[in-house]
């Protein structure tokens, strides 16, 4: 897995005036926290960040964040980061620093590959779940999760349990929970939808011909 380079600064000052200040010299004002820091307050660029975040997803990407260009430098990952709702500009981002030894959990992306055979059939492929949640140490972190589809026909689906997975990640599930299907099309289950309601029909319409001959008889 790839580390991405972060530089911060130390900051001093808190509040919305101070805040706003440093967004418009292009700066980012964010906060680092972890189960072993103390909470500090940072300034980082916001187009340095920007670029950090276009070469890994929010929330399972390893940083080394260096401060106030110091020595030595600390994994963190970005926990949140808020965003204004119409300029989609940066206001304030979360940092969690994390240990390299000890397992976190995370969501990583579905990627389907291939073509179903189902498809190819008429039927149609459903993806369920977008993400999947994993378990697995910080520099393990895959960038995705590839499924081929290729053989699956109309009918067949992809369970979790079905996803092996490299090295130490785990999946932590507790239910064999279906990740993606190929369904029919709606056209073939409205079509079988009429068809099981027409043989109902005519099922019942038996029974009451059958009722009539008993009571006449």
């Amino acid at each position: 897995m790839e580390t991405i380079a972060l530089k911060a600064e130390t900051r001093k000052t808190k509040g919305n005036s101070p805040a706003r200040a440093l967004r418009r010299e292009g700066k980012v004002p964010a906060v680092l926290y972890g189960p072993k820091t103390e909470p500090s307050m940072l300034t980082l660029q916001a187009y340095d960040l920007e670029v950090a975040m276009k070469k890994g997803g929010l929330g399972r990407t390893v940083f080394n964040l260096v401060v106030d260009d110091g020595a030595g430098s600390r994994p963190v990952m970005v926990k949140e980061m808020q965003r204004h709702p119409l300029s989609n500009a940066m206001l304030h981002v979360d940092l969690y620093e994390v240990s390299m030894d000890r397992k976190i959990r995370v969501r990583v992306p579905v990627i389907a590959t291939g073509k179903a055979v189902g498809v190819e059939n008429g039927g149609v492929l459903q993806i369920i779940r977008r993400e999947l949640e994993v378990y697995c140490l910080p520099n393990e972190i895959p960038a995705n999760v590839t499924i081929d589809v290729t053989n699956l026909d109309v009918g067949n689906a992809v369970h979790v349990e079905d996803i092996p997975m490299p090295g130490n990640v785990e999946f932590p599930h507790e239910t064999n929970f279906t990740i993606l299907t190929v369904s029919a099309t709606r056209r073939e289950m409205e079509a079988e939808a009429e068809g099981a309601a027409a043989e109902g029909e005519a099922a019942a319409a038996e029974g009451e011909a059958k009722k009539e001959e008993k009571s006449e008889a």
